[in-house]
Protein backbone atom coordinates (compact mmCIF):
# COMPACT_ATOMS: atom_id res chain seq x y z
CA UNK A 1 0.00 0.00 0.00
CA UNK A 2 1.19 3.50 -0.79
CA UNK A 3 1.76 5.65 2.28
CA UNK A 4 -0.08 8.90 2.79
CA UNK A 5 0.27 11.81 2.61
CA UNK A 6 1.43 11.33 -0.96
CA UNK A 7 2.38 13.25 -4.09
CA UNK A 8 1.58 11.48 -7.37
CA UNK A 9 3.07 12.97 -10.52
CA UNK A 10 1.14 12.10 -13.68
CA UNK A 11 3.26 12.49 -16.82
CA UNK A 12 0.21 12.16 -19.10
CA UNK A 13 1.29 12.04 -22.76
CA UNK A 14 3.12 15.36 -22.72
CA UNK A 15 6.29 15.41 -24.87
CA UNK A 16 8.10 16.51 -21.70
CA UNK A 17 6.86 13.37 -19.93
CA UNK A 18 7.69 10.44 -22.20
CA UNK A 19 10.87 8.46 -22.89
CA UNK A 20 14.06 9.97 -21.51
CA UNK A 21 12.07 12.92 -20.16
CA UNK A 22 9.95 10.56 -18.07
CA UNK A 23 13.17 9.12 -16.68
CA UNK A 24 14.35 12.63 -15.76
CA UNK A 25 11.07 13.35 -13.94
CA UNK A 26 11.32 10.01 -12.16
CA UNK A 27 14.86 10.88 -11.10
CA UNK A 28 13.62 14.11 -9.50
CA UNK A 29 10.80 12.27 -7.74
CA UNK A 30 13.14 9.60 -6.46
CA UNK A 31 15.67 12.14 -5.22
CA UNK A 32 13.11 14.24 -3.32
CA UNK A 33 11.42 11.11 -1.96
CA UNK A 34 14.68 10.02 -0.38
CA UNK A 35 15.76 13.52 0.62
CA UNK A 36 12.54 14.38 2.50
CA UNK A 37 11.41 10.90 3.48
CA UNK A 38 7.93 11.46 1.99
CA UNK A 39 5.86 9.31 -0.35
CA UNK A 40 6.07 10.22 -4.02
CA UNK A 41 4.87 8.11 -6.93
CA UNK A 42 4.92 8.63 -10.68
CA UNK A 43 2.33 7.62 -13.31
CA UNK A 44 3.79 7.12 -16.76
CA UNK A 45 2.97 5.83 -20.22
CA UNK A 46 3.05 2.03 -20.32
CA UNK A 47 6.21 1.81 -22.50
CA UNK A 48 8.12 3.81 -19.88
CA UNK A 49 7.22 1.67 -16.87
CA UNK A 50 9.98 -0.92 -17.19
CA UNK A 51 12.85 1.51 -17.84
CA UNK A 52 11.89 3.64 -14.83
CA UNK A 53 11.48 0.65 -12.51
CA UNK A 54 14.90 -0.61 -13.60
CA UNK A 55 16.58 2.71 -12.83
CA UNK A 56 14.65 3.61 -9.67
CA UNK A 57 13.54 0.35 -8.02
CA UNK A 58 12.32 2.04 -4.83
CA UNK A 59 10.15 4.64 -6.58
CA UNK A 60 6.48 3.58 -6.81
CA UNK A 61 5.47 3.54 -10.47
CA UNK A 62 1.87 3.57 -11.70
CA UNK A 63 0.38 2.97 -15.11
CA UNK A 64 -2.00 5.65 -16.36
CA UNK A 65 -4.70 3.12 -17.25
CA UNK A 66 -5.47 -0.58 -17.63
CA UNK A 67 -8.27 -2.26 -19.54
CA UNK A 68 -10.75 -4.57 -17.79
CA UNK A 69 -9.73 -7.74 -19.64
CA UNK A 70 -7.89 -10.89 -18.53
CA UNK A 71 -4.82 -12.28 -20.21
CA UNK A 72 -5.59 -13.95 -23.53
CA UNK A 73 -6.74 -12.94 -27.00
CA UNK A 74 -6.99 -9.20 -26.41
CA UNK A 75 -4.59 -7.64 -28.89
CA UNK A 76 -4.16 -3.92 -28.37
CA UNK A 77 -5.63 -3.83 -24.86
CA UNK A 78 -3.49 -3.16 -21.79
CA UNK A 79 -4.03 -5.94 -19.24
CA UNK A 80 -3.27 -5.57 -15.54
CA UNK A 81 -0.87 -8.51 -15.51
CA UNK A 82 1.33 -6.88 -18.17
CA UNK A 83 1.55 -3.69 -16.10
CA UNK A 84 2.40 -5.75 -13.02
CA UNK A 85 5.05 -7.71 -14.93
CA UNK A 86 6.65 -4.46 -16.09
CA UNK A 87 7.17 -3.51 -12.44
CA UNK A 88 4.33 -1.09 -11.74
CA UNK A 89 2.64 -1.32 -8.35
CA UNK A 90 -0.68 0.11 -9.49
CA UNK A 91 -2.57 2.25 -11.95
CA UNK A 92 -4.64 5.37 -12.32
CA UNK A 93 -8.18 4.79 -13.54
CA UNK A 94 -11.02 7.01 -14.75
CA UNK A 95 -8.97 10.15 -15.28
CA UNK A 96 -11.09 12.92 -16.80
CA UNK A 97 -9.13 12.38 -20.02
CA UNK A 98 -9.97 8.66 -20.00
CA UNK A 99 -13.40 8.25 -18.41
CA UNK A 100 -14.94 4.84 -17.84
CA UNK A 101 -18.57 3.85 -17.30
CA UNK A 102 -19.13 2.73 -13.71
CA UNK A 103 -19.56 -0.94 -14.64
CA UNK A 104 -16.37 -0.89 -16.70
CA UNK A 105 -14.56 0.85 -13.87
CA UNK A 106 -15.78 -1.81 -11.45
CA UNK A 107 -14.45 -4.54 -13.75
CA UNK A 108 -11.09 -2.77 -14.06
CA UNK A 109 -10.75 -2.44 -10.29
CA UNK A 110 -11.54 -6.15 -9.91
CA UNK A 111 -8.93 -7.04 -12.54
CA UNK A 112 -6.33 -4.97 -10.72
CA UNK A 113 -7.18 -6.59 -7.41
CA UNK A 114 -6.70 -10.06 -8.90
CA UNK A 115 -3.39 -9.01 -10.47
CA UNK A 116 -2.09 -7.40 -7.28
CA UNK A 117 -2.18 -3.81 -8.51
CA UNK A 118 -3.28 -0.80 -6.45
CA UNK A 119 -5.94 1.48 -7.91
CA UNK A 120 -6.02 5.28 -7.73
CA UNK A 121 -9.38 6.20 -9.20
CA UNK A 122 -10.25 9.74 -10.28
CA UNK A 123 -13.61 11.40 -9.67
CA UNK A 124 -14.86 14.71 -11.02
CA UNK A 125 -17.40 15.46 -8.27
CA UNK A 126 -18.15 14.42 -4.67
CA UNK A 127 -21.19 12.46 -5.91
CA UNK A 128 -19.02 10.53 -8.34
CA UNK A 129 -16.50 9.94 -5.56
CA UNK A 130 -19.26 8.48 -3.40
CA UNK A 131 -20.27 6.06 -6.16
CA UNK A 132 -16.66 5.07 -6.77
CA UNK A 133 -16.07 4.48 -3.06
CA UNK A 134 -18.67 1.70 -3.22
CA UNK A 135 -16.29 -0.13 -5.60
CA UNK A 136 -13.54 -0.16 -2.93
CA UNK A 137 -10.52 1.22 -4.84
CA UNK A 138 -7.32 1.84 -2.90
CA UNK A 139 -7.43 5.64 -3.31
CA UNK A 140 -9.75 8.22 -4.85
CA UNK A 141 -8.57 11.50 -6.38
CA UNK A 142 -11.04 14.39 -6.71
CA UNK A 143 -10.31 16.41 -9.86
CA UNK A 144 -12.78 18.96 -11.27
CA UNK A 145 -11.98 18.76 -15.01
CA UNK A 146 -12.53 22.47 -15.61
CA UNK A 147 -9.48 23.28 -13.46
CA UNK A 148 -7.10 20.66 -14.84
CA UNK A 149 -4.05 22.27 -16.43
CA UNK A 150 -5.16 25.80 -15.58
CA UNK A 151 -2.80 26.51 -12.70
CA UNK A 152 -5.86 27.48 -10.65
CA UNK A 153 -5.71 25.10 -7.66
CA UNK A 154 -8.86 23.26 -6.70
CA UNK A 155 -7.79 23.49 -3.06
CA UNK A 156 -8.21 27.27 -3.22
CA UNK A 157 -10.66 27.90 -6.05
CA UNK A 158 -13.13 25.17 -5.08
CA UNK A 159 -12.28 24.04 -1.54
CA UNK A 160 -15.84 22.79 -1.06
CA UNK A 161 -15.26 20.17 -3.75
CA UNK A 162 -12.31 18.75 -1.84
CA UNK A 163 -13.99 18.93 1.55
CA UNK A 164 -17.28 17.47 0.32
CA UNK A 165 -15.43 14.79 -1.63
CA UNK A 166 -13.56 13.68 1.47
CA UNK A 167 -16.79 13.57 3.45
CA UNK A 168 -18.63 11.65 0.73
CA UNK A 169 -15.98 8.95 0.57
CA UNK A 170 -15.67 8.67 4.34
CA UNK A 171 -19.40 8.07 4.61
CA UNK A 172 -18.98 4.98 2.44
CA UNK A 173 -15.54 3.75 3.49
CA UNK A 174 -13.32 5.69 5.88
CA UNK A 175 -10.35 3.51 4.95
CA UNK A 176 -10.07 4.97 1.44
CA UNK A 177 -7.64 7.92 1.34
CA UNK A 178 -8.85 10.87 -0.73
CA UNK A 179 -6.42 12.90 -2.81
CA UNK A 180 -7.14 15.98 -4.90
CA UNK A 181 -5.85 17.37 -8.13
CA UNK A 182 -6.45 20.02 -10.82
CA UNK A 183 -4.41 23.21 -10.93
CA UNK A 184 -2.05 22.17 -8.11
CA UNK A 185 1.33 23.76 -8.86
CA UNK A 186 2.76 25.11 -5.59
CA UNK A 187 3.51 23.91 -2.11
CA UNK A 188 0.89 26.16 -0.55
CA UNK A 189 -1.72 24.57 -2.86
CA UNK A 190 -0.76 21.24 -1.30
CA UNK A 191 -0.93 22.66 2.22
CA UNK A 192 -4.44 23.97 1.52
CA UNK A 193 -5.51 20.55 0.23
CA UNK A 194 -4.19 18.78 3.32
CA UNK A 195 -6.01 21.24 5.56
CA UNK A 196 -9.25 20.33 3.77
CA UNK A 197 -8.79 16.67 4.63
CA UNK A 198 -7.05 15.38 1.50
CA UNK A 199 -4.32 12.82 2.07
CA UNK A 200 -2.25 13.95 -0.86
CA UNK A 201 -2.33 15.41 -4.35
CA UNK A 202 -2.25 14.29 -7.97
CA UNK A 203 -0.35 16.71 -10.19
CA UNK A 204 0.72 16.82 -13.83
CA UNK A 205 1.68 19.99 -15.74
CA UNK A 206 2.90 21.74 -12.60
CA UNK A 207 5.82 19.30 -12.59
CA UNK A 208 6.04 17.93 -16.12
CA UNK A 209 6.09 21.36 -17.77
CA UNK A 210 8.15 23.07 -15.07
CA UNK A 211 11.40 24.76 -16.07
CA UNK A 212 13.06 23.23 -13.01
CA UNK A 213 11.44 19.85 -12.40
CA UNK A 214 13.47 19.04 -9.30
CA UNK A 215 12.57 22.35 -7.65
CA UNK A 216 8.89 21.89 -8.56
CA UNK A 217 8.76 18.39 -7.04
CA UNK A 218 10.54 19.57 -3.89
CA UNK A 219 8.19 22.55 -3.45
CA UNK A 220 5.14 20.31 -3.75
CA UNK A 221 6.57 17.64 -1.45
CA UNK A 222 7.69 19.80 1.47
CA UNK A 223 4.14 20.20 2.92
CA UNK A 224 3.86 16.40 3.07
CA UNK A 225 6.77 16.32 5.49
CA UNK A 226 4.99 18.69 7.83
CA UNK A 227 2.10 16.26 8.45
Amino acid sequence: MLRTPILIVNCKAYPQGIGIHAVEIASACDKVRQELGVEIAIAVQAPDIYRIVEKFPKLPVLAQHIDPYPMGSYTGWLVAEAVKAAGAIGTLLNHSEHRLPLDTLDAAIQRCRKAGLLTVVCADTPDTARDIAKLSPDMIAIEPPELIGTGIPVSKAKPEVVKNGVMAVQQINSNIPVLCGAGITRGDDVSAALQLGARGVLVASGVVKAKDVLAAVRDLAVPLKEI
